[in-house]
């Protein structure tokens, strides 16, 4: 497996005399991948994300995104065209008044041939299960929906892999769904390598990879089972575990037998069967 997205050595200081906001970073995101950083605020996840997109450039350090250095100016719309990113407010994203138009939007920015624009929007709409809705005004649909046209507006400009800051933060429960189910399929089915900011623990732990943070570094990582098992050191950095992670952690501690990196229903029950 190759890499998709390398952090080497890498600092954060928004200005000159403030905190760090990262503090050595170093990280490898492999092509094909699904990881989730999760973090308490002001954690530096956030700020990590514009670091792997370019927006950001490292104070120390470096960051490769399949090979190319975001701090090389001249290479930083080739970045960006390799490492799309989705960010919290479906709204702040959408800048034309039809939903076919706006996922055109970026393609067309790239010089895309109009024949091959229209080719990306069609397999976008439907990568994200939006077809029908093409003709339509995007402030007519829903939060989730308009989420997922976002998505879409990246997917049209054939990144490899795709960056979501905290896409469901604004979202109900079915729009979150909506959203996950979208990243899911795009990382199973078509590939893409999948970087998700979340503050959702039960979005994290269908990650490959999950990287807890606090206070600009790297505290816990492996995959979901491992770092929600740690339930006491989450929750010492301001952060929840799944409820049934929670519970196997308090049957744990009363003596119950139980495998303490439980993270769904279904392997609870499997778990309370056997010791039937």
């Amino acid at each position: 497996m190759t890499a998709e997205i390398i952090a080497q050595g890498v600092y954060y200081q928004y200005t000159q005399g403030s905190d760090l906001a990262l503090k050595n970073i170093n990280l490898t995101i492999n092509k094909g991948e699904f990881v989730a950083i999760i973090g308490p605020n002001g954690s530096g996840k956030s700020t990590l994300a514009k670091l792997f997109n370019g927006i950001f450039i490292p104070t120390k350090g470096e960051i490769y995104v399949d090979g190319l250095n975001t701090a090389n100016k001249d290479d930083i719309w080739k970045v960006r065209q390799k490492a799309g990113m989705v960010f919290q407010n479906p709204d702040n994203q959408i800048v034309a008044t039809v939903v076919e138009e706006d996922v055109a939007f970026g393609p067309e920015n790239l010089g895309i041939p109009p024949e091959e624009i229209r080719k990306r929007v069609k397999q976008a709409l439907e990568a994200v299960e939006l077809s029908e809705f093409a003709r339509k005004a995007p402030h007519l649909l829903s939060g989730g929906q308009k989420q997922r046209v976002a998505i879409a507006g990246i997917l049209a400009m054939k990144p490899q892999c795709i960056i979501l800051d905290e896409p469901t933060a604004m979202l109900d429960p079915v729009g979150r769904k909506e959203v996950i189910t979208t990243v899911k399929k795009l990382n199973k089915e078509e590939g893409k390598t999948i970087v998700l900011i979340t503050h959702f623990m039960d979005e994290a732990v269908q990650a490959d990879r999950v990287i807890a943070m606090e206070k600009g570094q790297i505290v816990l990582e492996g995959t979901p089972s491992q770092v929600f098992s740690r339930v006491d050191r989450l929750k010492s950095i301001g952060l929840d575990v799944p409820q049934v992670t929670e519970l196997a952690h308090q049957l744990k501690n009363a003596g119950i037998k139980i495998r303490p990196d439980i993270l769904t229903l279904e392997e609870m029950v499997d778990c309370l069967c056997q010791l039937l």
